[in-house]
């Protein structure tokens, strides 16, 4: 019988497993192969705080007060995250939250996330402030997508947000900038860089274990959580969330990746863990190598770039040659 076969035969399970946690009888809600646990509602809500905390902590251990943005997009993801970051961080004195959601103008997408968003930031009491593309990179997604075709959206995209976000986190004078990003998508970024030949890359990503000249510090309170359990969780705390897909998100070359690494958990419970460690691990043997290259400023923004241009200014350029425009300058001053 073949594997696709014996996925439809689901194995006999007994009607009730109780939690794990010892002296808990309540009925178990997830399973987790990777720790040998299956917890009950209250266990399960009580680790994923515990392990946010746990993250905090350890990636931002000198936090006292100071503004902290948290990119917020309307997904679980980000939802969750700015939840445990109000619940453990919001109250302190002295702390400021501020969400930040990039529009990139996706049609049918973006529209219907910034209502979930803007919902839950209104529940928690969070300001919000919202950054577009339009004005921030001088064109949406959309149009971009149409005028590269020969360009996958998700890369131009991608270092788009990442600028924008950090230039907001900048302009608000944030200490930190929190994000969405859970054990899944971590570990699939590992994976990438490795295998890809572009280990120098692991110093780069989230969380930034060492400042980076330029770039507000971003965090990932979610670096422990797989993404299930982060979608269990905002359902079990009625955390509002839209639930669409981005429509370029096919073509995006981080799928394959996404696959095989639910393969490898499935065959190895904590693979994802311990790609996660090997990135720890890692960095400082790369760095007493020089293989972690310094970010020196953009010929053409001045934002942190590991060349002599920016991605996302590189791919303004490439834009404006193909389709010439009045664009906005990189510093959203006027035209370029």
């Amino acid at each position: 019988m073949g594997r696709s076969a014996r996925r439809e035969i689901p194995p006999s399970r007994p009607s009730f497993v109780a939690c794990s946690e010892a002296g808990c009888r309540e009925r178990a809600v997830v399973d987790q192969p990777y720790a040998g646990a299956h917890p009950c509602v209250a266990h399960f809500k009580a680790s994923v705080v515990e392990r946010a905390r746990r993250e905090l902590h350890r990636q931002a251990p000198r936090l006292k007060g100071g503004t902290l943005a948290v990119g917020v997009s309307g997904g679980k993801d980000s939802g969750v995250a700015l939840t445990l970051v109000h619940r453990l961080l919001g109250q302190r004195r002295g702390i400021r939250l501020v969400a930040v959601t990039v529009d990139e103008g996706i049609e049918g997408y973006r529209s219907e996330t910034l209502v979930e968003a803007r919902r839950l930031c209104g529940s928690l009491g969070v300001e919000h402030v919202v950054r577009r593309f339009e004005e921030e990179v001088g064109s949406t997604t959309d149009e971009a997508a149409r005028r590269l075709p020969g360009e996958i959206p998700c890369s131009f995209c991608g270092v788009w947000r990442r600028k924008v976000l950090n230039r907001a986190a900048s302009d608000l004078g944030a200490v930190r900038l929190a994000m969405g990003f859970n054990l899944d998508d971590l570990a699939q970024t590992v994976l990438m860089n490795l295998a890809r030949g572009e280990p120098g890359r692991l110093g780069q990503m989230s969380p930034h274990l060492e400042p980076q000249e330029g770039l507000v510090p971003r965090i990932a309170p979610l670096a422990m959580i797989p993404e299930r359990e982060v979608y269990l969780y905002a359902r079990l705390e009625g955390i509002p969330f839209d639930h669409a897909v981005c429509p370029h998100a096919s073509r995006a070359g981080r799928n394959v990746f996404r696959e095989v690494l639910w393969q490898l958990e499935e065959a190895v419970p904590g693979t994802r863990h311990a790609l996660l460690r090997t990135r720890e691990k890692l960095i400082p043997l790369l760095q007493e190598e020089g293989a972690i290259g310094s970010a020196r400023p953009c010929a053409v923004c001045g934002e942190p770039s590991s060349n002599g241009t920016c991605r996302a200014c590189a791919y303004r350029q490439a834009l404006a040659s193909v389709a010439p425009r009045s664009f906005i300058s990189a510093t959203g001053s006027g035209p370029a």
